[in-house]
């Protein structure tokens, strides 16, 4: 029966969050190959088929249900009166999308599976790896765009000097900065990148491409400083075959391990500390430095210094702006400051944009500054930068 081929299939993407089949342990490799769950990326719908999709619960089958009569789509109900099918053109019809997300909840839309097959075939066992939630397969088909930017591999890094506090003369890093390219030509904003490789299941290959394009460019452009490159903890699934390819780069490009600064970047948003720490000791064991980004954003905490330990720690820009102006900002940037001295945790400052601002923090310790003050991110690194009484 499909519908009963189905349900497994559902039932294993629930029970594993990988985009692969594991294979028999009799044929692991000792020496795994890069992930392909972070190099490759999924196909867009392009021919004609059929959507199937299981409900968490009976209530969101049977308001989709009628949504799609009304509308008159093309769905049938499987004998198991659990699974939903429906007949796709492609491209997806955005009236569908429209009815799905307007009659279910983010939730529903998270916790509904569906799967895709193309012709009027069955689904097969091979088919498990395509198996996701809705709202991932929503999403995936809107970012045909990033889909395109991804495969064409256009990306680029700018970057931004970070420099000492006592003198911004000094250059002591570059941060790498992800920029995308368009097909005209212009760049587009990682804010944009990055929320939709969220939503459509494509931080992995987003992340891992961008972190090349750091090394590469860092190369190309011959970086003798320290460099700092950004990641996000959830697109790693496992450091030894996730990260592979971001090691080849590095031994190809011929950067010391010491040089090489990992940045920990949505800190406000850890949810697995477990899983990150081993990211982390993955790195260290490798000679690489390790920093947190925007501390003192969201929810962030302390809990995360005795837990991670970090090399660096990156105050969030937020807390530096007027924090000469705001007693609440000054004295909770004051404690931070004092906590990392005495942890001997070197400190950076984030979007000085003001003498003032810049002024407070050195008088109160922070190592390094980095913003629009001394510099903006420019597709060359800047190797001069002015020295700024404060």
């Amino acid at each position: 029966m499909v519908s009963e081929l189905l349900f497994t299939l559902i039932i294993a993407r629930c029970l594993n969050n990988s985009h692969t089949v594991e294979p028999p342990m009799s044929e692991i490799s000792p020496s795994p190959k890069p992930c392909t769950r972070c190099e490759c990326l999924p196909s867009p719908i392009q021919s004609t088929g059929r959507l199937y999709l299981w409900f968490p619960v009976k209530h969101s089958l049977t308001k989709v249900i009628q949504k799609l009569k009304l509308a008159g789509v093309d769905a049938q109900l499987l004998k198991d009166g659990q699974t939903l099918s429906i007949t796709l053109a492609a491209p997806q019809s955005p009236e569908l999308s429209n009815i799905l997300t307007t009659t279910l909840t983010n939730r529903e839309l998270k916790d509904t599976q569906t799967l895709f097959v193309s012709g009027m075939q069955e689904p097969q066992l091979e088919d498990f790896p395509k198996v996701t939630s809705l709202r991932q397969f929503i999403s995936l088909n809107q970012a045909s765009w990033l889909l395109e930017i991804l495969a064409a591999k256009r990306v680029t890094s700018h970057f931004q000097p970070i420099v000492e506090a006592n003198d911004t003369k000094i250059v002591f890093a570059q941060e790498a900065l992800l920029r995308g390219i368009a097909a005209d030509g212009s760049l587009i904003n990682p804010g944009s990148m990055l929320d939709v490789a969220n939503d459509a299941g494509l931080l992995p290959q987003l992340d891992s491409v961008a972190r090349k394009s750091a090394i590469f460019q860092a190369g190309r452009h011959c970086i003798q400083e320290k460099l700092f490159i950004n990641f996000s903890p959830t697109s790693i699934y496992d450091p030894v075959s996730c990260l592979r390819s971001t090691l080849t780069a590095i031994k190809e490009v011929g950067i010391p391990h010491e040089r090489i600064v990992f940045e920990v970047i949505e800190s406000d948003r850890i949810q697995d500390v477990h899983h990150l720490k081993n990211i982390l000791k993955f790195y260290r064991e490798a000679g690489f430095k390790v920093a947190l980004d925007d501390f003192g954003a969201g929810y962030s905490n302390l809990n995360l210094l005795h837990q991670l330990r970090p090399d660096f720690l990156k105050l969030d820009m937020e807390l530096i702006r007027n924090v000469h102006l705001d007693p609440y900002k000054a004295l909770i940037t004051e404690k931070i400051l004092e906590i990392a001295q005495r942890l001997n945790i070197k400190t950076i400052a984030e979007g000085i944009e003001s003498t003032e601002e810049l002024c407070w923090v050195k008088e109160h310790g922070a190592n390094f500054v980095q913003g629009y003050l001394i510099a903006k991110p420019s597709m060359l690194p800047v190797t001069t930068t002015p020295y700024i009484a404060a």
